[in-house]
This record gives structure tokens, sequence and C-alpha cells, in this order.
């Protein structure tokens, strides 16, 4: 039998993943991903600081030349006579697809076709943008659609900057975007001159489709997204801090390089300039179904990205003390956030601090039949919930999206 296959059976449906952690040489980390103080540099000063931690990953990183063998892409911990094996999750699912994600999502994709991550800055990102479909394939990449979630537990501060610019201002004109871009080698390109900012709210998140000017703010954030790591940078400073200027290139082909009409076309304008951006994108938890009767079984689940057909998320709280079942119509990956307990056969808990290399007991990826047939989740403290961030795939069965 293989690794995949015991792994499968030793966890009744659930497979056990360690920690993924990838650098971002252009950003400083903001701290509070539970990585170890003397970790947050561990892959090397070249590489820059570690700032994202991935969940349940078949989507390497991005990351040019320096990028290490499997950055980005999630393991599977298999223990066996005291001995710990680990292996691709990409790899278990490339074998037996269908007993992990579900036969909807196999047929159709034959790969887990979304990640989580958290992401974890100390100030803002570059006004960036993640193109459709449509122009990833010019550089044979998905688009990349994606949403957002800040974490209570993980904003203990703010960061630099705890505010996000969405769009472009009504009125802009492409000509003067355009221009922006034509001045990226010119210091500061000002593009978010033209953008309106939101103040980020932990407890609360954001949709953001492809072709949609973001620049992210200082708080850690929970990052549902479609499996793709497609970017291009349009800002040139931020925070006195200089982008290169491949990163403005990055989702064009080299032959296009330089072709500064193409990244305008790359924006899907009406979607930026429309004035109600938080009407339409703005996300706050929405109970899965009554307060009242979840309560009194003792637990809260709440959908917390439900914008978009490509991914959807929940936090799920389990009361002190309690015990429940939890059905879910298709597959997740998902990460603790608070308390410790049981969830099946396994052992969860969320570490305090985990060093670059630890296992933990805090991931896992819970396969369709066991998420179908009921997940147990018994929480030990009397005092402290257990609470954690599910993440789904495309089209969740159990989600009317938007509402």
């Amino acid at each position: 039998m293989s690794l995949a296959k015991k792994a499968l059976e030793q966890g009744e449906g659930i497979l056990r993943l360690t920690p993924t952690w990838v650098p971002r040489s252009f950003c400083v980390p903001g701290r509070r991903i539970k990585l170890h103080p003397d970790d947050y540099y561990a892959l090397g000063g070249m590489r820059g600081g570690i700032d994202e931690r991935w969940f349940s990953s078949t989507t390497p990183a991005e990351n040019g030349p320096l990028t290490s063998k499997n950055e980005g892409l999630s393991h599977v911990a298999f223990e066996e006579g005291g001995k710990t094996e680990t292996f691709l999750l990409k790899d278990a699912i490339n074998e037996i697809g269908a007993e992990i994600i579900g036969s909807r999502l196999w047929d159709k994709y034959k790969s887990w076709p979304m990640y989580s991550k958290f992401f974890d800055n100390m100030g803002p990102l570059p006004h960036h943008i993640h193109p459709s479909d449509e122009f990833g394939k010019l550089t044979g990449q998905n688009g990349k659609p994606e949403a957002y979630y800040f974490p209570p537990q993980v904003n203990n501060h703010g960061g630099d900057f705890p505010y996000t610019f969405f769009g472009i201002a009504p009125g802009t004109s492409k000509e003067t975007i355009l221009q922006c871009l034509k001045d990226f080698k010119k210091g500061d390109n000002k593009i978010t001159n033209y953008s309106q900012a939101f103040r980020l709210q932990p407890g609360t998140g954001w949709d953001v489709p492809p072709g949609m000017l973001h620049a992210p703010g200082s708080l850690c954030t929970y990052e549902p997204q479609k499996a793709s790591d497609i970017f291009a940078m349009y800002q040139s400073l931020v925070n006195e801090a200089i982008i290169p200027e491949e990163l403005l290139w990055n989702a064009c082909p080299k032959e296009r390089w330089g072709d500064h009409d193409l990244l305008v076309e790359m924006i899907d304008w009406d979607l930026n300039v429309n004035p109600n951006l938080m009407d339409n994108h703005y996300m706050e938890p929405r109970p899965v179904e009554s307060q009242e009767k979840m309560h009194a079984a003792g637990y809260h689940d709440a959908w917390i990205c439900y914008r978009s057909r490509d991914y959807s998320a929940k936090e799920l709280t389990i009361f002190p003390g309690q015990t429940v079942t939890i059905t879910d119509s298709a597959a997740y990956g998902m990460i603790m956030m608070q308390g410790y307990g049981k969830m099946g056969v396994w052992d969860i808990e969320t570490p305090a601090l985990i060093r670059f290399g630890q296992l933990t007991h805090d991931e896992y990826f819970v396969s369709e039949a066991a998420a179908q047939a009921g997940v147990k989740i018994t929480n030990l403290s009397k005092t402290d919930p257990i609470v954690m961030l599910k993440h789904f795939g495309p089209d969740n069965p159990d989600l009317v999206v938007g509402k």
C-alpha cells in the first residue's frame, strides 16, 4: 500500500500536514504567524524574510531563480513505528485524487484547484494585480481571484499601515494610469494617488477578483485563492522601498516586456472604477444556519469568504468542553487558530511558537468522504474555545455565492 493510502487510512480520511513557510524578498515580516523570532530569515538574507505560511497547497511559489525545491508545496506527515515520513500533498492527490478531494473536483480539475495562506507584512504591499485566466495564459498560468479574512488571533497589532487600497478612483482616465506605469522607473510613480483606501478590521474580509488593483495593508491576512501565484506589481515605491522593475512585468511574456498598453489591458476597468466597492467586495461573517440552533449544540459556524465560486472559507468555533460532529459536502483544508482538543483520530492544538522545520498538530486536510460522514471534534478545554479556519475548493455545494 502506498504512503498516501496508508496516511489516509490511518487518519480515517484526514491527512496531517506540515507547516509550509514562504519568504518574499520585497517584504518585511510582521512576525505574527508564530514562527520563532530566530527563524524569520531561516532561508538566508538573500531570500528575504518569511512572511507567509501556505495551507493545503499543491501550487509552487513563484519566487524567482533562488526559489528552493518544493517551495510553497504542502507536505503530508505520516508516522509509523516511531518513524515520521513526509511526502507532497500534490503527489498524494495525483495518485488517489478522488479519494481525497472527491470525484466532483477530481473529474473536472484533476488537481486541488485552490490553496490558502497567511500573509504577514509589517508594511503595505505594492498596488498590484492578479490577471484573469485570459491574460494568465500568456505565460502559461492560471489567473487568480483571492479573498481576505483578518483573524483576530494573529492580529495583536496592526502593523505600519492597516489600510488597503482597492481599485481606481472613479473619474480616473486610462491615460493617467498608463502614464503611472510608464513612470515606474522614475522612483515614485504615485499610482495610489488614483485609488481609495479602506481601514481593515479584524474579524472581517474582502473579495478580490482577478483584474482588480489592490495594495494589501499590514494586518496579518488569511487568504483563500485560486491555485496560482501570478501577480504584477504596478506601484514602484512603497514605504521608501523601491520595487524591482521585473516585478512590473512579472505576468507578461518576455517578448511583451515594455508593452505598457498590455498592463492597462490586464486591468478590469469597470470593476476597478466601481464607486460601490465596499458594497460588492466587503465581507462580514455570516452564520451557516440559525445561531440559536448552533449555540445550543455547542458551536458556531460562519462563512467568512463567500463571494467567489473558485473557493470559500468558514470559521468554526467549538465552545469549551463541547463535543460536536460537523458535516460538510466538500473536502477542505483547515488551520487551528485557538484552543486544543481532538478531531477524529487526531490531536489538534494551536502552537504559540513554531521552529522552522518543526512538525505541528494545527493543520489538516479533510477528505470529501470524511467531511460528508461528519467530523467529530472535542474541545478538551474548560475555558478556551477551539477556533479553526476551513478552506474549500470551487463550487462548494453548501454555499450560495454572495449570500
